[in-house]
């Protein structure tokens, strides 16, 4: 199969960009349109960005680090390492990249808002090992329960 040299494939450092766009604005409960708004562009051009097709330049990244209060540098925790790096620490960035995938999603914020509204450290805990206990370990293949 022939790749057309006009077509660009989203570069990694796009996809987490855009993702960690889409996990502030779902925290503050924005719509890509009010996002746009802010940014003075459209609704389709969130889109984009949040997908990785279309890459965030540096004065807009800077405009949506003011309007979704948040350091440029929020932007890039937790992305993709060069490629010697990433060879190196391949399991971390596949973990980190599945962990935003899943925060980017409705229940993903639904569970953040929820949990982050529990004041009590022992009910926090006890969730998080409930939760522990439920799921399968990496190691484990999905069984039956006991």
């Amino acid at each position: 199969m022939q790749v057309r040299p006009n077509k660009k494939e989203p570069r990694a450092i796009d996809i987490h960009v855009g993702n960690r766009i889409r996990l502030r604005r779902l925290a503050l409960d924005w719509s890509q349109t009010k996002l746009g708004e802010a940014l003075d562009v459209s609704f389709q051009q969130v889109q984009k960005y949040e997908k990785g097709l279309n890459r965030v330049g540096a004065s807009r990244l800077q405009r949506a680090a003011e309007v979704l209060s948040v350091p440029v540098s929020y932007f890039f925790e937790g992305g993709p390492e060069s490629t010697n790096a990433a060879e190196h620490n391949g399991a971390a960035v596949t973990s980190s990249d599945e962990m935003l995938q899943f925060l980017a999603t409705e229940e993903g914020v639904a569970l953040n808002r929820a949990f982050a509204r529990l004041n009590d450290p022992q009910v926090r805990r006890k969730i998080v090992a409930l939760v522990k206990a439920l799921a399968p370990t990496a190691e484990e293949a999905p069984i039956a329960a006991e």
